[in-house]
């Protein structure tokens, strides 16, 4: 009787863990950063944090379209990332 509870228990365990995992969205992903939710004396690195998130999604974007191998996409993103963006203004 004490084996077939504990298995149960196990059991419930594990599809509660894989319902966690499987659920959807991830759970640990950046949210990107808005400024406006900052306190004021850390409005201009909030600021300065979203423009490096925005930049890193465009690099990724990119190389995604680009259909980088996955050998190579860390180094084409980081030279992304460190290439000069063009001010319109």
């Amino acid at each position: 009787m004490r084996n077939r509870v504990t298995l149960l228990s196990l059991m419930a365990t594990l599809v509660a863990l894989a319902a966690a995992i499987f659920s959807g969205a991830p759970a640990r992903a950046d949210r990107i950063v808005d400024p406006k939710t900052v306190a004021p004396e850390f409005r201009e690195a909030a600021e300065k944090r979203k423009a490096e998130q925005l930049k890193l999604i465009e690099c990724n974007t990119a190389a995604r379209t680009a259909k980088i191998p996955q050998r190579d996409l860390a180094k084409h993103v980081a030279d992304c990332f460190d290439a000069p963006t063009e001010k319109t203004q």
